[in-house]
């Protein structure tokens, strides 16, 4: 990766650090394509078990560079931090608008500095949010929420963010990256990983099933899991009185039904 973009793995938990700080982290299209290899990295590593995207100070990322091309900086992710297989953490340490903010929204959670500047600014520019942000805002934050902030272009403040159920927690600016480094080690090294990373895809899909499809989903999976390296061993652990040793891989355990598309009500798994 280049200076734009610093990878650091350490104790099962990847930290890709957005490197721009004269110009406040504005995203270019090479950096775009950097976070996106680092994302694939991320999926495929099972020494890997949870990301955390940051800014180097004083930003999180203050948007698309302005001396790119209209249009050339997208918001959207190749893959998505949402499809990636680990769970994927923001640190959201400073200011995060425009293509910084929708970044933050693609992720799993979301810790803000409390007195950062936030907004999704692009209809005061002529142009309209992308970044699947008319996906994510709305089913974070509900529908009068999303309006408001998309339809305004208006800035607000970490502790707006955490109110509206945008942001897990806001936070002093230099206690959200320790925050989410915390919790990262914790799924990392505490999480069983093939749940979780079933568990992370359920989550963002199931919001467009109906309810019997995800009931049904939760139960082959449960199945599929109990098959799995870590079948049991989490309730053998409980009954010895110890940590549990997970062995599971994501990538070697992956069901053969999914292959990165959604899951939908005319696709369901074949767990035989």
């Amino acid at each position: 990766m280049s200076s734009d973009l610093h990878v650091d793995v350490s104790g099962g938990v990847a930290v890709l650090t957005l490197n721009r700080p004269a110009q406040q982290n504005a995203l270019t299209p090479a950096m775009a394509a950097e976070l996106g290899a680092a994302l694939r990295r991320c999926d495929t590593e099972d020494a890997i078990g949870a990301v955390v995207i940051t800014g180097t100070p004083p930003a999180f990322c203050a948007g698309a560079d302005l001396s790119a091309k209209v249009g050339e900086v997208s918001g959207s992710i190749d893959p998505a931090p949402f499809r990636i297989r680990k769970p994927v953490i923001a640190a959201v340490n400073g200011h995060a608008v425009g293509i910084g903010l929708e970044i933050a929204l693609q992720c799993d959670l979301r810790y803000v500095a409390r007195d950062a500047v936030y907004g999704l600014n692009q209809v005061r520019r002529g142009a309209v949010a992308d970044g699947y942000a008319h996906w994510t805002l709305p089913r974070l934050i509900g529908m009068a929420h999303a309006a408001d902030i998309l339809l305004t272009g208006r800035t607000f403040d970490g502790e707006e963010a955490a109110a509206i159920g945008l942001a897990n927690n806001s936070l002093p600016g230099g206690e959200v990256l320790p925050t989410a480094l915390a919790v990262a080690h914790d799924i990392a090294n505490g999480s069983a990983p093939l749940p979780t990373a079933l568990s992370k895809r359920l989550l963002w899909e199931g919001l467009g099933m109906t309810p019997e499809t995800v009931g049904r989903l939760e139960t082959d999976l449960n199945g599929f899991v109990a098959r799995s390296a870590d079948g049991g061993e989490g309730i053998a652990a409980l009954r010895d009185r110890r940590q549990p040793k997970w062995s599971g891989s994501v990538s070697g355990e992956w069901p053969s039904w999914d292959t990165g598309d959604q899951l939908t009500d005319r696709d369901q798994p074949r767990l035989d």
